[in-house]
């Protein structure tokens, strides 16, 4: 079933209420971190496919794909944020047991995943021409095959991973936050 497009006055609205969604979803993130000792983010439980350290490294790869990449493309400074070598470290697909605290430090990864969230806000609150958002894209995305959907997919897609965040804790003997 496709949805129709909305116009472009529609999609600048949706984008300034996906925006308050990923801020909520982002807090929900860091209140799981944040109740998480930082020296067991690495540890994977026994039959778990995942580890914390993964997952925040995860989100900062995805969030600057759907929010900063797809929206605005590359830039050269974007290699200083999410460099070859920690994109492929997190990407979809990649091995979440060879991350290790040798390769990047918690404090290292909830620094990226922060300095990607605020530099992605900022590139959200520019959009100023909806009729931007709906130029086409190839998946992911939410709702709509335009850059608007993949705004859309960005609280979603963290909503899914605070979910493995929530698990990983429990599997690692710690109370639930909420």
């Amino acid at each position: 079933m496709n949805t129709p497009l909305p116009t472009p006055e529609e999609a600048l609205w949706a984008c300034r209420m996906a925006q308050g969604q990923i801020r909520f979803a982002r807090q929900y993130v860091l209140d799981l971190l944040e109740q998480t000792p930082r020296e067991r983010w690495f540890e994977t439980p026994p039959g778990a496919p995942s580890n914390l350290a993964w997952q925040v490294g995860h989100l900062a790869v995805s969030q600057y794909g759907l929010l900063m990449f797809r929206q605005r493309g590359r830039r050269p400074e974007d290699l200083d944020l999410i460099p070859g070598r920690f994109r492929k470290a997190f990407a979809r697909g990649s091995d979440p047991k060879a991350v290790s605290p040798e390769l990047y430090s918690a404090d290292q990864l909830y620094q990226r995943l922060a300095e990607v969230h605020s530099q992605a806000l900022g590139c959200l609150a520019a959009i100023s021409d909806g009729a931007d958002l709906l130029e086409p894209i190839d998946m992911p995305y939410a709702v709509y095959p335009v850059k608007l959907g993949a705004i859309l997919f960005c609280p979603l897609h963290e909503q899914i991973h605070a979910g493995q965040i929530g698990l990983l804790r429990r599997l690692l003997g710690l109370s639930p936050v909420r």
